[in-house]
Parts: C-alpha cells; structure tokens; sequence
C-alpha cells in the first residue's frame, strides 16, 4: 500500500470512528434536538458549536497526556461522573418546566455554546471516547496525528451534531403548539434523566 492509500485509509477510519461517536443519540444530541425544535436551526449552531469545541478540546487534552492525570487520580473519574449527573438532572429539570413557547428569531434566547462545552466534560462517556480515540488512531503519542484526528473529529462532529438541531427545527413544523411543545420537552427530560441513571448504574 502506497503512503497516500495509507494515510487516506487512516484518515477515512478516523472519520468513521468520529461520526458512530457523535451522530449517535445521547444527551448533547438530546438537548439539541429539543433545541431546534423550540429555538430553530441557526440559534442551536451555538450549542452544536460549544459541544464540538468542548469535545474537542478534551480529546485534544487526553492525547497529549490528560489521560494520565486520570490514571494518577482515579477518584477524578468519580467526581466527573456526579457532577456529570447532577448537571444533567438540571438541565432536565430545564426543559420539564420549559413554558413551551418558541423562542426562533429571538438571537438571545436558546441554550448557549458553554452549555454544551460543559456538558461533554461532565460526561464520563466523553472521556471514554476520547481515550478509546487517542488510543486507537494516535497511541503513538505523535503530535501530527493527534492534531489531525482532532481536526477531522471537529468537522465530523459539529456536521453530525448539526443534524439533531436540523431535525428538531424541522419537527418544529408539526408540533407548533406550546403544549405540544411543552410534552415534546419533557419527553426529551425523561430521555435525560434515563441517561443520567445509566451514568450511575451502568
């Protein structure tokens, strides 16, 4: 195999790691689908946008050695799963008392960027993620790679994210209705509070 059919090879295998990682349902991709469906696509970019540079940026960290500190301190794990739950809790409870109305065109409304930074760092499935990354595609330690898988996840992830806030502002249409959305909210509380008991129980 040539260098190039390598390196192309390896660059489509991070690609496909990246996109079964982040277009998977989970709570990032939960709040943003309730996102879209009451804020709209443009706003929610803001929370794609805060969510694919927090990942990022902790995947950045733990390929040049974050994930060592973890290993020293192993009670850092425990500490980032509570917090993990407790701050998906609130944002649940957020959204179960959401008054329902659509917020679209209003630029100041809808979840902010570090919303979404926040909560892939609270996340321990993030974490996982991440090492299971650096450990598969850049083990080596080598800059170039880590700042290439990083680079290609970044692209991979905020169009995959992307396309949760699309689809909820596209459901938009047919629930319309405050309650409607109101029950829309709250079913995506439940999802939330589902995925915070399988933080503690998994």
């Amino acid at each position: 195999m040539s260098g190039f059919s390598a390196t192309l090879s390896l660059y489509l295998s991070m690609a496909a790691f990246a996109l079964a990682a982040s277009i998977t349902p989970g709570p990032v991709n939960i709040l943003v689908l309730s996102s879209g469906v009451q804020y709209g696509f443009r706003p929610s970019l803001r929370l794609v946008f805060g969510a694919t540079a927090g990942f990022c940026l902790l995947l950045l960290l733990i390929g040049l050695g974050l994930h060592e500190m973890l290993e020293a301190f192993p009670q850092l794990t425990t500490v980032i799963q509570w917090a993990g739950v407790a701050f998906l809790l609130f944002m649940a409870w957020k959204l179960a008392t959401s008054n329902g109305e659509l917020g679209k065109g209003n630029a100041a409304s809808g979840p902010k960027a570090i919303t979404g930074a926040v909560m892939q760092w609270l996340n321990p499935k993030a974490w996982l993620a991440s090492i299971a990354g650096m450990g598969a595609y850049a083990a080596s330690g080598a800059p170039t790679l880590i700042w290439e898988f990083t680079a290609i996840y970044f692209v991979i992830c905020f169009a995959s994210v992307a396309c949760w806030a699309y689809a909820g502002a596209f459901l938009s249409r047919f629930l319309g209705e405050p309650s409607r959305i109101r029950a829309f909210n709250r079913a995506m509380a439940v999802l939330l509070i589902a995925s915070a008991a399988y933080l503690v129980l998994g």
